[in-house]
């Protein structure tokens, strides 16, 4: 035991008792599908304007740095995946590397990382919702569809989507999984069919000014900007990996299954990332994309397709719900293993017979993210879901390097490149990009994870079956 509490042996993370098991129904179709369905979702779909917004077409730059900083990450993910295939990825590898303190500020960052997520997903689902209604000149109550910091007072259209989605993953994780598949292959043909319409009006003279803001972020217009800035929130759209690595322990082959499911969806993410914010930027101004809550739609309607434009964005309405059920999911598994552990209530990690999944924890997790999604936007969810991402990751390149020190000799499935260097530089650029957030959100941040400390401390340290066992 050290002084950041007990670190759980390897073993013992990799082998959980029978009775609190996950059932292992995922092949690596799956997984890479469900990676891509996390991946590829709001943020190109609606990051693309924020970024604009913050970079201009310089947010194509802030796409690729974010992809490069998320790549070393999935990197020392895949390693210690399949190294201690169980569910709770980061959570669980901190637990067993560098302690149960920790752990815990990681598992409640993740915590706040999947609720964000799945709410900043619901809202920019309702965005195209919306934006589709009023195409067909229907005009909707406006305090229905926004929150208070857009003039409304509850956006009804996420919360409902968050409860739906709650109630599907509720049903079993494999026919979650499933359906994620074609939810996958539908989002993939709308972002072909933009590329395809949007890119015979790409003019070279959108691009410039490439950098009007600069690449370092700095207070512009009562906004941070510039390169790292954007990249800072773009950043969201990348992180969907993880929650594979969450998906281990349902794996049926871990030891295959992970690495491709980890390496081969971002491959496939980032590519299409910056194809399609090269093609929108280069198509229209960054002046007219900034800001919108349905960009690749926009572009399409004021380029003069106006039923591809809705055909683009009837696709986002079916397929980001994808996003939603694999950070839904992630989060789950993040809650239920807590409760394993002693951390959290014990009830919290019953699994149902039926399904083999955590019902009970889906649907309180289906709650948390339908009150944030009714009342806050995108950008702020997706700003502070970043930061909870960050800290994730950074523990995540710490552990692969101290693991690589402290136990050279263990079996590793899979082997990270370099080691070495890839994990400094996921660390170092997580670093950068977490402190490139605006400082309202670290403040936040810093405020839910005091939050955190106190609950640990008045409840899971002493419930900690680790140190009860100790």
């Amino acid at each position: 035991m050290s002084f950041l509490g007990p670190v759980k042996p390897i073993e013992r993370s990799a082998d959980p008792d029978a009775a609190h098991r996950l059932k292992p129904t995922l092949s690596w179709p799956h997984l890479i599908a469900l990676g891509v369905g996390a991946i590829v979702g709001t943020g190109i779909y609606t990051l693309t304007g924020v970024g604009a917004d913050r970079a201009g077409p310089a947010v194509i730059l802030a796409f690729a740095i974010a992809g490069a900083v998320c790549a070393c990450a999935a990197l020392a993910y895949a390693e210690l995946a399949t190294m201690i295939p169980t569910a709770g990825s980061a959570y669980t590898y901190t637990y067993s590397v560098m302690g149960e303190t920790l752990a815990w500020v990681v598992g409640w960052s993740l915590i706040l990382e999947y609720t964000l997520a799945c709410s900043g997903v619901a809202v920019g689902w309702s965005g195209y919702l919306v934006g589709l209604i009023e195409s067909a000149d229907v005009h909707l109550p406006h305090w229905l569809l926004v929150g208070p910091h857009d003039g409304g007072i509850i956006n009804l259209p996420a919360v409902l989507v968050s409860m739906i989605i709650a109630a599907m993953l509720m049903a079993g994780t494999r026919e979650s999984a499933t359906l994620n598949i074609v939810l996958v292959i539908i989002k993939l043909v709308a972002l072909a069919v933009f590329v395809i319409f949007a890119a015979p009006a790409f003019d070279p003279a959108h691009l410039h000014p490439f950098m009007p803001y600069g690449f370092g972020g700095s207070m512009q217009g009562g906004e941070k900007r510039g390169v790292m800035a954007a990249a800072a929130i773009v950043f969201f759209a990348f992180y969907g990996f993880d929650a594979v690595a969450t998906s281990a322990e349902e794996a049926r082959n871990p030891g295959r299954d992970l690495k491709i499911g980890i390496i081969g969806s971002m491959a496939v993410s980032t590519t299409i990332y910056i194809l399609v914010a090269l093609t929108a930027v280069g198509a229209l101004s960054y002046t007219m994309l900034a800001g919108s809550p349905e960009p690749l739609a926009l572009v399409l309607r004021l380029l003069g397709h106006p039923v591809v434009s809705w055909l683009v964005a009837g696709a986002a309405l079916v397929a980001l719900p994808s996003v939603i059920l694999v950070m839904m999911y992630g989060q789950s598994r993040i809650f239920f293993v807590m409760a394993r552990d002693g951390l959290l209530p014990g009830v919290l990690s019953k699994v149902s017979k039926r399904t083999g999944s955590p019902v009970l924890v889906t649907g309180i997790t289906g709650v948390f993210v339908s009150v944030i999604a009714a009342f806050f936007n995108v950008s702020e969810i997706a700003e502070l879901a970043n930061a909870g991402t960050l800290i994730a990751f950074i523990a995540v390149g710490l552990c692969m390097m101290i693991l690589r020190r402290r136990a050279p000799d263990i079996a590793r499935i899979f082997r990270c490149p370099a080691p070495y260097v890839v994990g400094t530089f996921a660390v170092l650029g997580c670093i950068y990009l977490l402190f490139s957030l605006p400082e309202k959100t670290l403040v936040r941040f810093l405020i839910w994870n005091l939050i955190g400390l106190a609950a640990y401390a008045a409840y899971g340290r002493s419930r900690s079956l680790l140190r009860k066992a100790a």
